[in-house]
């Protein structure tokens, strides 16, 4: 038997006995208790985590091995390329995991399945926009860190218009929508779950304060519409529903063609926080309700009818 067949051997044989002593595994492999210690360390070297225990033996550390599995093609490059994916949008501690957990799928392929893989990962990419860089990379790690721990936090908060606001909040959770990245918290000033855009904050510092997580917490509920109780409907001309749909608003819960247009419904919790985009698309755009927002953009058409007399 060769090294590399020994090697192999000593795993199996850890994975299916769960523990072996050096003795035993000497007889079994007929060489020396030398050669085993040996062999042990070259395996912990290369990253396989082999515990020695006094007196019982040799054991591989719980949960290291799955059961064996196969994967079709189309499986491994969908894991394949959701592991790019991950590295590319996630803080450097997680892409290095997901990183890690490409080559190891990588590695159990068959080699035919190997190259077909490979040829698809080269002539399919999935780019993630990443507009906030380093900065929302690191806002990551730290609410990743405070969900994980459930340690409070503490950043300031701006708002479309107006100035920032301190706010010290409890993370539940976070998510993506679109190109954003948000926090799904609980807010104890307010007693109940709000969500936040990374990108609107400043300043996050995690703190030791701890926290019991909220029991009716779900991710999976669309957290980011509660105590949204303004409808805004807007019908968009034909010739800017295309690029309307395609650079949606973060509130938008619904897009219906009509025969005047394109009916988006958004929920809101003020008229602000729709105004900017529902102003990028000019006259294009007709709010049909709230009278509120209607009003609104009147005051906006008049401002700028002042400035650009």
């Amino acid at each position: 038997m060769n090294r590399t067949d020994r090697l192999l051997a000593i795993v199996l044989e850890l994975q299916g006995r769960g523990r072996a002593r050096a003795d035993d595994l000497a007889r079994q492999l007929e060489v020396s208790k030398r050669t085993i210690y040996r062999d042990v360390l070259a395996l912990n070297e290369a990253g396989v985590p082999i515990v020695s225990t006094p007196g019982q033996g040799y054991t591989l550390m719980p949960g290291y091995f799955l059961p064996p599995l196969h994967f079709s093609v189309d499986e491994a490059v969908m894991l394949l390329l959701g592991s790019d994916v991950m590295t590319q949008a996630f803080d450097p501690g997680l892409a290095g995991a997901a990183g890690r957990a490409a080559r190891k799928i990588s590695a159990v392929l068959g080699e035919d399945v190997q190259r077909e893989v490979q040829f698809l990962r080269d002539h399919l990419r999935l780019v993630e926009r990443d507009p906030g860089g380093d900065e929302t990379r690191g806002k990551l790690r730290t609410l990743r860190q405070a969900t994980l721990e459930r340690r409070t936090v503490e950043f300031r908060y701006y708002k479309p218009r107006g100035g920032g606001e301190a706010r010290r909040v409890q993370p539940h959770g976070l998510f993506r929508l679109n190109t954003a990245w948000l926090l799904a918290a609980f807010d104890p000033d307010r007693a109940a779950l709000r969500t936040f855009r990374l990108d609107r904050m400043e300043g996050l510092r995690l703190l030791s304060e701890p926290f019991e997580r909220q029991p009716e917490f779900k991710l999976e509920r669309d957290e980011s519409r509660e105590g949204r109780g303004l409808i805004v409907r807007a019908l968009f001309a034909p010739e800017v529903a295309r690029e309307v749909r395609h650079h949606p608003s973060y509130y938008v819960t619904r897009a219906q063609e009509t025969l005047d247009g394109l009916l988006v419904t958004l929920q809101v919790r003020s008229p602000e926080e729709v105004l900017p985009w529902l102003l990028s698309w000019g006259s294009a755009c007709r709010v049909l309700e709230p009278a509120s927002l209607q009003a609104r953009l009147r005051d906006v058409a008049q401002e700028l009818l002042r400035r650009y007399p």
